[in-house]
């Protein structure tokens, strides 16, 4: 029995990336979604027997850790160290299998930083000017635009940052607020005039233009960015005014790169250092000219500088552009957005501190598509999901046959299935579900796969094992019908092995045969000893979700 699919011999180079989180927080399910959606790609690929690195980075320059570390009585650098480490102790527990996770602080992407921007001043991309900018009497500092807080001069829509409007989304210049007011003092800002560095963008038109076109970017983000190309591309003002926690712009020591500047410019400093430690040929990499991929993760949000900002400085600086961006909704609890006072702002440490991680993975996974619809985390529907499908469906494969072939067959699985058709029929549904995960379409994967948990228990249903043991010497029989289910259950769980690692791992010890690759399923296990049985997965009851809801009032009560 084999599963042919070409995707399965071609290997892939591979290099992946999440969005960065910003080091002046706690991570919250919302950053989860995407972080556990970057993962399971990343799993999956390495599944299909493809070169992946997983690489990415704390987000960690700006005004708002410089001014958060002051309230705190801390250096910037000391609260962004603290963030890493209550990050990445998050990101563990969720079973998140990146190979780095650096800073955006760190001297590695400072050089970076400097090259790329450097490469931009040799091809005249940097040009400066003079501009006003608000600036705080009281604070006695200029304002980055997200301290603007005012009505949008697009929709008026009232109490909008000076950069977006969360209401219309239109994006505009802070000077462009209607009564403007500063966020950090209240203050009304006053125009003052300052010097700034933009990166000219129109010259790079035509090539962004043909990037956006390549299928690069979903149809919905090109029909959005196709609104910025209406006109002449703004130029991009990536300076920003001392007092600032960031990189000093060479040679002015008064100026520092804006956060978007050096942001994404993270993910290549931490591919570095696994090139480094791997022996791995990072300018060879990053070349156009190399059959390798780089695939980002966002959020619907971070768009405009994922899309338009971040190709141009890596055309810039002769890097390769991202072959894919892939852009993502929003969570919401509940049908509505996450809120402190009903408890649904909830922390992936207060998650972890009630429910295990992967019910959640899978339950994210199975509402993931590639569009950039808003996903919805309904804690009934979690609950019921969960276990109908996990326990009720997928578990209980395992469990309803594991005890027959221990106690009839020694814990030896029978020498020949069954009924091979079923099984491949299986492995002849593989490709689909191979396109769908390698598509971001994991939900269509998810109703697949539970499909055929379905067909697997309805065939032992038909066979009735526990009435065929208690007929004398049916004994062979039996071992061989709980065979073939078991084969049907490592077929799903290797499927589902990306989704739900630490599941997966059990069951792989359970059956005592890896499952972290989807070719390992071609041929059936047969004539092979498997392990005692132990719970693969705990039923979700209502008492565990009041704690999380419980507990996230109170963690953020007052914050």
């Amino acid at each position: 029995m084999t599963c042919d699919n070409e995707s399965m011999t071609q290997k892939r180079k591979i290099l992946v990336t999440a969005a960065l989180p910003y080091a002046n927080g706690s991570i919250h399910l919302g950053h989860m979604l995407e972080y556990i959606q970057t993962d399971i790609w990343a799993r999956f690929q390495r599944a299909m027997g493809h070169e992946v690195w997983f690489a990415w980075a704390d987000d960690a320059h700006g005004t708002p850790i410089m001014l958060h570390a002051e309230q705190k009585g801390i250096p910037p650098k000391q609260l962004i160290e603290d963030m890493a480490l209550e990050h990445q102790r998050d990101f563990n527990d969720f079973n998140l299998s990146y190979d780095e996770f650096s800073s955006t602080d760190s001297n590695a992407n400072q050089v970076l930083v400097e090259r790329i921007w450097q490469a931009l001043i040799d091809k005249q991309l940097v040009v400066e000017k003079t501009i006003s900018q608000f600036y705080d009497p009281d604070k006695a500092m200029f304002l980055p635009d997200r301290f603007v807080r005012g009505t949008c001069p697009k929709c008026h829509a009232p109490d909008q940052a000076g950069d977006s409007c969360d209401a219309c989304g239109a994006s505009y210049d802070s000077t462009e607020v209607i009564d403007p007011k500063s966020a950090l003092s209240t203050a009304t800002p006053i125009l003052r005039e300052t010097e700034h560095f933009f990166v000219t963008l129109e010259p790079l038109r035509d090539c962004l233009a043909t990037w956006m076109d390549s299928g690069a970017v979903q149809s919905e983000v090109a029909n959005k960015l196709q609104e910025w190309f209406e006109d002449r591309l703004r130029d991009w003002d990536v300076t920003r005014d001392a007092p600032y926690f960031g990189f000093a712009i060479p040679n002015h020591p008064d100026k520092y790169f804006y956060v978007w500047l050096d942001a994404p410019v993270g993910y290549l400093a931490s591919f570095q250092s696994i090139c480094a430690r791997e022996g791995l040929d990072f300018e060879s990499w990053l070349s156009p000219e190399t059959e390798t991929e780089m695939h980002h993760f966002i959020g619907k949000d971070i768009i405009y500088f994922h899309c338009l900002f971040w190709p141009a400085m890596l055309e810039g600086a002769g890097f390769r552009k991202p072959t894919q961006v892939h852009a993502h909704g929003f969570l919401t609890v509940n049908g509505a957005k996450m809120s402190k006072s009903r408890g649904t702002f909830i922390k992936a440490r207060t998650w972890l501190d009630h429910i295990h991680p992967d019910p959640l993975r899978y339950y994210f996974a199975a509402k993931i598509t590639p569009s950039l619809s808003d996903i919805d985390l309904s804690l009934d529907d979690f609950k019921a999901r969960v276990n109908s499908d996990l326990v009720g469906k997928l578990v209980n494969i395992a469990s309803r046959c594991s005890g027959f072939v221990h106690k009839l067959g020694q814990s030896r699985l029978s020498h020949a299935l069954p009924a091979p058709e079923l099984y491949q029929r299986f492995l002849d549904e593989q490709a689909s579900i191979i396109s769908d995960f390698d598509n971001v379409n994991f939900g269509q994967a998810i109703r697949q796969i539970m499909l055929l948990a379905d067909e697997a228990n309805q065939y032992i249903d038909h066979h009735k094992p526990w009435q065929m043991a208690k007929e004398e010497g049916r004994d062979d029989e039996v071992v061989a019908v709980c065979t073939q289910g078991l084969n049907l259950f490592r077929v799903l769980m290797t499927w589902l092995a990306p989704v739900m690692p630490e599941t997966a791992h059990k069951a792989a010890a359970f059956l005592d045969c890896p499952m972290d690759r989807f070719d390992s399923v071609n041929q059936p296990l047969l004539d092979h000893v498997i392990k005692p049985f132990e719970p693969l997965m705990q039923r979700i009851d209502q008492a565990q979700l009041d704690q999380v809801i419980e507990a996230s009032k109170s963690s953020l009560a007052g914050s």
